[in-house]
């Protein structure tokens, strides 16, 4: 009889024991994902004086067109150093793959740089970016700028824990307005930003804070089961597209759907849809009717034509940073946190 007592105390001494081993394992993994949720690494804001690189990741660009961005540059105090890869000419791209990872490896592992601006999307960057050795980089990390194809290197990074800038690019400062190269200068020097515009009547509505992610919605689709592919679990995700078919707009939002991007989203910012194509036998939705028909089925507010993206009004966005997001009937309201 002793014996079965003392089994039974010791049966019993093991569950509570197991049962407090489980608790804490369990409050570990998710005090773990809260840390991990935001952990992002903020490279350091430039100063005047510092040094910023032009490079090809993709599409060539040559040294005349870099003079404009140049000055750009230069007029907030800083210096200008161009890559290897700028003027070179492969068929579309600035160079080989071997020439732009070259220039790109070189300009991520020297410490005097401080932020690196592609110089061009179109295509070309998802060819270098696993040559790419981040080992420097992630003890000095320095600012990643400019979007389209460049959407690349700003998911693949953010897979690594760093916040890059989806900006505008030295192809496209001719033709940005003032404003816009100013939301870029106070990104790089981190000063507040703020941008409040018009809602446009067929948002939903909601206020979040989270991390933003994203960037051009072609190439998150084609990143999809890749190592760059982003996780959007309690982030606000921003796409943006330009010169597709709507049923392909459909497809790549199916596509993301079925891939968990809006399980447990918390936003969604839908940024310029540019030059979008149909059929001669129509789809029958734009891009409005097609991203709210999977919006729709979720809990987090949405906004439309949000200015950045593919057109003259690109604004900065620093992705990997916290954001609050503000949906309401009169206005969009999208604030970066210190």
């Amino acid at each position: 009889m002793h014996e079965a007592l003392f089994l039974n105390f010791i049966s019993s001494f093991m569950r509570i024991v197991f049962l407090k081993i489980l608790f804490a394992a369990i409050l570990f993994m998710v005090s773990f994902e809260g840390y991990s949720q935001k952990r992002m690494k903020i490279p350091p804001y430039l100063k005047k004086g510092d040094t910023v690189a032009l490079v090809c990741t993709a599409r060539k660009f040559f040294p005349e067109e870099a003079q404009p961005a140049m000055d750009l540059l230069k007029s907030w105090g800083l210096e200008v150093k161009l890559g290897k890869t700028i003027g070179l000419d492969s068929c579309q791209l600035g160079g080989t793959d071997a020439e732009r990872s070259t220039d790109l490896q070189e300009m991520l592992d020297d410490k005097d740089i401080k932020a690196i601006w592609c110089a061009r999307g179109g295509y070309g960057t998802v060819r270098i970016v696993d040559s790419l050795d981040f080992t420097k980089f992630r003890k000095h990390p320095k600012w990643i700028m400019g979007f389209s194809d460049v959407t690349v290197l700003h998911s693949h990074l953010n897979t690594l824990g760093f916040a890059t800038l989806h900006s505008i690019m030295p192809f496209t400062v001719p033709k940005a307005p003032e404003e816009v190269k100013e939301t870029l200068r106070k990104a790089l020097f981190g000063e507040s930003l703020k941008y409040t515009v018009p809602a446009k009547g067929y948002e939903t509505q909601g206020k979040v804070k989270g991390q933003l992610v994203g960037g051009n919605l072609s190439i998150l689709y084609s990143l999809l089961g890749s190592k760059s592919s982003l996780n959007t679990k309690d982030k606000i995700l921003f796409i943006e597209d330009l010169d597709e078919y709507l049923y392909h707009i459909d497809r790549m939002m199916q596509n993301l759907k079925r891939n968990g991007y809006f399980e447990n989203l918390k936003g969604l910012i839908v940024g310029s849809m540019t030059d979008m194509h149909d059929n001669e036998i129509p789809f029958g939705q734009n891009e409005v009717g097609i991203i709210m028909e999977i919006a729709k089925n979720y809990n987090f507010p949405v906004c439309f034509y949000f200015p950045a993206g593919h057109q003259k009004d690109n604004r900065t966005l620093i992705l990997g940073k916290e954001v609050q997001f503000e949906v309401n009937s009169e206005e969009i309201i999208l604030e970066f946190t210190k």
